[in-house]
């Protein structure tokens, strides 16, 4: 289990990109050669639904499996195989969230790893402060009300999560993070008036980071291209992993990959971007937020 920390988050955040990266190399290994994932899988004793996984990378792989699918691919070069054992080995480092157990989904897990290998992260959200700019006191309202009836130390488990992820906008290989959050998600209360003009001021402190761009999209605009709801875009520094669209719902989530389908949510953020008003005059908006709350 990882050590809590910048330093561990880092690199177990970098296990879930090796990992992503190892199965796409795998997955292209096997289509340069025709071989089925069915065939694929019964080389390792599993069945086609496990190779669709991991060359998806969403789960550990096994050194046995991938040295087993790499001589049925072909691949005798020696510098070339150790390489890719190398990356499964790399990729099977427990991230940092582990050790918050229940407190975290198991389909938010790739998500988290993910969000802490980012070099570019851009939101769009609606219903809330986004979790990465919440206060403790705002995620606390947040994470009670999406879970009611629950014990409080799984509340309090969830919050430290929650701020934990935070870490990543301040570390050393911090993000460039650009927000775009609905006037109805400042709007919508969560907590005492204390806790809201609490929050506020917190995304006005946060926006004046040189990593951070927050801007707000006001009622008075009328429709948008946000219009089918929160997203979110990340991109990496490895060349070889494509930028990747994070849909949340209710028991689970969407990634999304494919050049067309990133496309056109990189289109909406762009149209987002350029119709907000900008970050300073965004800070004036939660200014008179603040005022009115």
């Amino acid at each position: 289990m990882g050590r809590v920390g910048p330093v561990s988050a880092g690199e177990s955040s970098g296990s879930v990109v090796r990992r992503i990266l190892l199965g796409s190399q795998l997955r292209r290994l096997r289509e340069s050669r025709g071989i089925t994932r069915e065939a694929a899988g019964y080389s390792i004793r599993a069945s086609e639904s496990k190779i669709s996984r991991m060359e998806l990378g969403r789960v550990s792989f096994k050194a046995r499996d991938v040295e087993d699918l790499l001589t049925l691919y072909g691949v005798a070069d020696i510098a070339e195989r150790d390489a890719l054992l190398g990356l499964a080995r790399e990729a099977n480092v427990a991230g940092w969230w582990h050790s918050f157990g229940n407190a975290l989904p198991g389909w938010f897990q790739t998500y988290v790893g993910l969000e802490g290998a980012a070099s570019l992260i851009r939101i769009y959200e609606v219903q809330f402060v986004h979790g990465l700019l919440q206060t403790e006191a705002y995620a606390h309202a947040v994470v009670s009300r999406g879970m009611r009836g629950a014990p409080e130390a799984d509340i309090e488990r969830r919050v430290a999560l929650r701020l934990e992820r935070q870490k990543v906008l301040v570390s050393e290989r911090a993000p460039d993070f650009h927000a775009v959050l609905d006037e109805a998600a400042l709007r919508r209360p969560y907590g005492e008036r204390e806790v809201m003009r609490a929050q506020l001021r917190h995304l006005i402190d946060m926006s004046e980071h040189p990593n951070i761009t927050l801007q707000v999209m006001p009622f008075s605009y009328g429709g948008h291209a946000g219009e089918s709801g929160s997203f979110t875009l990340l991109r990496f520094p490895e060349s070889d992993l494509s930028d990747i669209v994070y849909l949340e719902q209710l028991t689970s989530a969407l990634y999304l990959d494919k050049t067309e389908e990133v496309a056109q949510y990189e289109k909406a953020m762009e149209c987002l971007r350029k119709d907000s008003p900008g970050p300073e005059e965004s800070r004036d908006l939660l200014r008179g937020l603040l005022q009115l709350t």
